[in-house]
Order: C-alpha cells, then structure tokens, then sequence
C-alpha cells in the first residue's frame, strides 16, 4: 500500500480551546503536590510536619530547574536505543517557538512540557511517605536531583516517550501507573530497605496527628487528579478525555467504599484515614486504565484496589520493612493492580481498539502490562536503593537518632508546625512589664 500523503491543509493547526484546557489541568497537576505535602503531613507526628511538607515542596523548586536544564530533553527528545531521548535544542527550552506545536497535536511544545513537568515534579515527592521522620533533608534534595536523572527522566521515556520501547511494545498508561505509581513505590521501597526504620517502629505509637489535614490533602489530590488523568489525552476533541474523568471519578469512589467495608470488616470501624487512603488507591490504580476501561469496568478496578491496598499496608508489620505513610501499599501495590488489570478490562472502545481478556482479546495486552510493569520496578527498586547506599556511605541518609526523637522539624529546619507557647493567656496576652512579666515570659518559653 502507498503511504498516505497529508496535505498542508490536514496538518493540525494551533486549538485555542485545547490549549486553554491543557493549561488549566497543568495547574491542576501543579495543586496536586501541596495537596500531597497536606496528605502525608497530616498523617506524621507533630513533631515532623514541617519536614514532611517541605519534602514535597522542595521537589517543586529542583525539578522545575532540572526539566528547563535538560529533564525535557532526557524524557522527550529524539529517542537513541528505546532507552533515552535527547534533544539539544530543548536544552534551556531556548529554541522552542511560541506556537511550535507538539508533534500530532493541537497544543504547542511549551504547553505540554509544562504538563508533563508537573508529573515529573510530583513523582519524587511521592516517595518521602515512605521516609517520614528520619532523613537529612539535604539528603533528600540531592536524592531527588540523582533519581529523576537518573530514574525519572529515562523511564518517561521508556513509556510515553516517541521511540521508547515500553511506548513502542504496546504498553498502555494512559497517565502513570508505571512511569509515576510503581516507579515512585518501588523506590520508596528501595530507599527504605537501606535507611531502615524509624526509632520505635512497631514499638511507640505513630498516629496521623492531624487527620482533617489528611483528609484535606486527599480532597486535593482527587480534585487535582481530574487534570492529571483527563488531560493527559492532550485534547478533548474526541470524548475520550471525558470518559477518563468518569472513570476517574467513578474508580475513586468504588476504590473508597471498598476500603471502608474491608476495614469494618477487619478491623470493626469505618476510619477517615482509611477513607482518604482508598480514594488514593482509586486514582492510583485508574490512571493507567482509565482510558481503556468502561465505567463498570472502573467500578471493578477500583474495587479490586481498594480491597488488596487495603491490605497490602499491613505487609511492612509482617515483613519488616518501615514504610511511613503506605506509600508501598497504595502507590506500588495501586499501580501495579491498574496497570495489569487493562489486560482483562480493556473494553477496546476507549483510548484504542485494544480488547481484554474478558472482552475476548486473550492475554496478549496482559503480558504487555507485565513487561512494563515488572521492567519499572525491577530497574526503579534497584537503582535507588544504590543512590540511597551511596548517599548514605558519603553524606549520611538520616538525621542523628537524637535529632529523630526530639523531632527533624526543629533539628532539620529550626521551626515547629504549632506554637503552643501562645495558646494560653498570663503574660503571653497582658499589658504586665517588669520582673514579673519577664518570670511568667521564661515559664510560658520553657
């Protein structure tokens, strides 16, 4: 068959309506890494709020430096090998026209790499829940520099990435299940195997001191979710952006519902942490199905998730391993379940004409998933947990054992979330001077 020839006329041409939306869903993507630091800052002590929030927030600062640098180019650019891409003239962003369009589609290059920063921002800060209350923070910012160079950057590649073998395989992800999900959860895991646990894990209870900040962390990570997924299609010309909305939506609150029951059931109570952690799981495990599932079939993904992350976070009691805030459990266990799941559930009339295995497609798109979902963790477990021994030999990973019971927020950043010190009244709220002021001062200070 001859090539088909596109005519000048065909070529797509600037969309001021999708350009529009993609900005909109980028800064919904932007809002989701505070929602995050509220999240996982909500459910540590008090005495690490601070820290936790800064974790995400400093991923924000180093990974925007690093996409304009060469992160774009790395994760974008023309590919060598299906492994890495690379792009000089994307260096800097500094030879990018203003409406340059992004290969195939309707909006231009600076706005899809302003999209695809945002993912590439909050991945990294995902895996600081793993981490809670025990790591330097100058650790953490050069971790994350060494990690999305080194792991980040090539594994976009690898999956959405023009040339990159998962993209070229088949595997499907529509916004990040294995680029995002397991890629983070496994390094949690990596990370966490070096470092090793907090003082008194198992031991000293370690309660979420805050759990309306968790719960307002979660309601901003569902809301910023609908740009994360709905617009990684690009565009909203064709509907299937809007099916991934539904899905979103609908997989969230199956995904919720399913860890409420499971928890009664198990534990004998319906808990607000575990209504925030299985919406979660939900937008987990519908972010790289979202697109290829029905709404039933979203209702069975997220169901499916919210009962086995539910239960994959009590793994690090019976295993040993010190995952602070169930980043294992829900980010890598809701990944890998939404990622494999499109090789059943796949209804072939979404994102592509691809079919599952219970929509008589077979397993062929299953082994697909697997392939990308194993080759991520495999490669994402082991290189971090090289970066983490190596941080660790040379810097030091964690704080001083000392520094950790006293609290990393003091030790770390020389601030508290909450001064008490104000809340009660005497000399702190009166117009009293002298000695005795300055005796009831020193006492409200101690």
């Amino acid at each position: 068959m001859a090539p088909a020839i596109t005519l000048a006329a065909d070529a797509p041409t600037l969309s001021s309506a999708n350009t529009g939306f993609m900005l909109i869903c980028s800064a919904l993507v932007m809002l989701m890494t505070p929602g995050l630091a509220f999240f996982y800052g909500g459910m540590v002590r008090v005495k690490s709020t601070l820290n936790m929030l800064m974790m995400s927030f400093i991923s924000l600062g180093i990974v925007t430096i690093l996409w304009v640098l060469y992160g774009f180019s790395l994760a974008f650019g023309t590919d060598s090998g299906s492994l890495i891409g690379w792009n000089s003239d994307w260096v800097g962003l500094s030879n990018i026209g203003l409406t340059e369009l992004w290969d195939g589609y309707t909006i231009p290059v600076f706005v899809f790499l302003v999209f695809q920063l945002m993912f590439a921002i909050i991945t990294p800060a995902l895996i600081s829940g793993a981490l809670a209350d025990r790591v330097k923070f100058s650790a953490w910012a050069l971790f994350i520099t060494l990690w999305v160079t080194i792991v980040y950057f090539p594994v976009a590649h690898w999956v959405w990435g023009a040339g990159g073998w998962a993209f070229e395989l088949g595997v499907i992800d529509f916004a990040g299940g294995t680029a995002v999900h397991i890629n983070a959860g496994a390094a949690a895991l990596g990370v966490i195997l070096v470092i090793g646990k907090r003082v008194g894990f198992k031991k000293d209870p370690m309660r979420p001191h805050s759990l309306p900040l968790v719960m307002l962390g979660a309601g901003l990570l569902w809301f910023g979710w609908f740009g994360f997924n709905a617009g990684s299609w690009l565009g909203n010309d064709d509907g299937v952006g809007a099916l991934m909305f539904v899905n979103t939506q609908v997989a969230t609150a199956a995904a919720m519902l399913a860890w409420l029951i499971y928890e009664k059931i198990r534990h004998g109570a319906f808990t607000t942490l575990g209504a925030a952690s299985g919406a979660v799981a939900g937008l987990v495990a519908i972010t790289p199905s979202g697109g290829a599932v029905s709404p039933l079939g979203a209702i069975a993904v997220g169901v499916i998730a919210g009962v086995l992350c539910a239960m994959a976070v009590g793994l690090k009691y019976k295993f040993g391993y010190d995952d602070s805030l169930d980043v294992v459990g829900v980010h890598l266990v809701g990944g890998v379940v939404g990622s494999l799941l499109i090789g059943f559930f796949a209804s072939g009339k979404g994102q592509s004409e691809v079919q599952g295995l219970f929509y008589g497609g077979g397993l062929d798109q299953f082994w697909k998933q697997c392939a990308g979902v194993f080759a991520v963790l495999g490669y994402s477990l082991v290189v971090s947990a090289i970066l983490a021994f190596l941080l660790d030999k040379t810097i030091g990973m964690r704080v001083p054992e000392d520094d950790e019971v006293a609290g990393i927020d003091q030790a770390e950043h020389a601030e508290t979330a909450y001064d008490f010190s104000g809340a009660g009244g005497g000399a702190a709220r009166s117009n009293i001077t002298g000695p005795v002021a300055d005796s009831a001062s020193k006492k409200v200070d101690a």
